[in-house]
């Protein structure tokens, strides 16, 4: 299977676009591969978002429409029901950052609780997907994780934190919807993971339905990962785990760096390859206790996913292992993978646009770092709009 180059089907990767959504997408991917133009745009994005000026809709039918599926969940309808048609499932993700208030808190609980009824009703959607600091101030997390004292009111908003997530974790439990919550920066990251364990340990009695995240550019997360499942055999639950590269590089170096502790990252991204694998070859080999969802662009863990898949007589739609890419890009792997039958799921991003600019500025930002993920794009972009032109 590993020598079977599958991802090289471009008539397959792109069967959903339109010749015009593929011109998009190919000047975008252009825009994207240049840094400079990166950082101005996303500057004079900001600014004229600021100064209110009317750019939402140029945003909307470019960079938006490419990346995200619409600006709440019934907007995105269109896009969930035309991916499934390919046996692509999707992953709603309520993209609005840098929240700091209680009542934003409280309606982004109230917006998940509603996507896992939305997604108990419709078979393309059987995960949804939140961010720690999405119910929580980031501040709490770090204070949490470092050991410090709360004071009697931060007690009481971290007690809602936990409430929030318990609500989310419940109603998913009864409506057997699988929650992934994703993985930030390492400085929060071991509080939220307690938190998570406390979950999973309630509500993965049966089955996973939650899944913490492991971001492999970690060189901690194999022993985190190893110590945690003899910690839940003892216990007697079931682990869920999203496995990832990782999305804070920069900012986890550079703050390591300014505070003069051993930085948290991977040295390379050869150590960080190994690392993701090496978490991947744990759990597959470990499936009875341990479900996965493996979110990567990178082709060669695609393959190692399959070929290892293909070496344990592992089904293709064995629901205790996914595959996923975010919405917008690698579409190569995606839809090639659920061509062939295996589980694949897209992360579609969603929000009122100004809300979910973060996101996108960071996803074009990402882009531009990651070496050759954009030139990967243009170049089978460009075989697409050939064979299209040929054909």
């Amino acid at each position: 299977m590993g020598q079977v180059k599958i991802f090289e089907n471009t008539k397959v990767a792109f069967s959903l676009k339109s010749d015009g959504e593929l011109n998009r997408a190919y000047f975008l991917f252009k825009m994207i591969s240049s840094q400079s133009l990166v950082k101005i745009g996303a500057a004079a994005t900001n600014f004229a978002l600021k100064l209110k000026l009317p750019v939402e809709g140029l945003i909307r039918i470019t960079v938006f429409d490419h990346f995200c599926g619409g600006v709440n969940e019934e907007d995105c309808l269109e896009v969930i029901d035309k991916m499934y048609t390919k046996g692509v499932s999707s992953v709603l993700d309520y993209s609005v950052e840098g929240k700091e208030e209680e009542d934003q808190f409280d309606d982004a609980t109230l917006k998940l609780l509603k996507i896992v009824g939305f997604s108990d009703e419709k078979e393309a959607m059987p995960i949804v997907v939140f961010k720690p600091t999405g119910l929580g101030r980031f501040y709490l997390y770090q204070k949490k994780g470092e050991g410090k004292p709360f004071t009697e009111e931060e007690q009481m908003e971290w007690g809602r934190i936990v409430s929030r997530f318990d609500a989310i974790c419940k109603l998913a439990s009864e409506k057997d919807v699988e929650v992934l919550i994703d993985g930030e920066e390492s400085w929060m990251q071991g509080a939220a993971d307690e938190l998570v364990e406390q979950m999973m340990s309630i509500y993965n009695k049966e089955k996973p339905v939650i899944y913490n995240t492991l971001q492999t550019y970690r060189w901690d997360r194999l022993d985190y990962l190893k110590g945690l499942h003899q910690r839940a055999k003892k216990d007697g639950f079931t682990l869920g785990f999203k496995i990832v590269r990782g999305a804070y590089m920069e900012k986890e170096r550079d703050r390591a760096h300014d505070l003069n502790y051993e930085s948290p990252i991977c040295k390379d991204k050869y150590t960080t390859d190994v690392n993701f694998n090496d978490c991947l070859k744990y759990i597959m080999n470990n499936l009875n206790d341990i479900s996965i969802f493996i979110g990567t662009h990178n082709e060669e863990s695609s393959y190692l996913g399959m070929q290892i898949m293909e070496d344990l007589n592992i089904d293709k739609n064995d629901n205790r292992v996914w595959f996923g890419q975010l919405y917008g890009m690698s579409d190569h792997i995606t839809f090639n993978m659920a061509e062939l039958g295996y589980n694949v799921a897209k992360y579609v991003p969603f929000g009122p646009v100004k809300d979910v600019m973060p996101y996108l500025i960071r996803r074009a930002e990402e882009n531009t770092s990651v070496a050759g993920q954009t030139s990967r794009e243009l170049s089978l972009l460009k075989k697409e709009r050939k064979r299209r032109k040929t054909d």
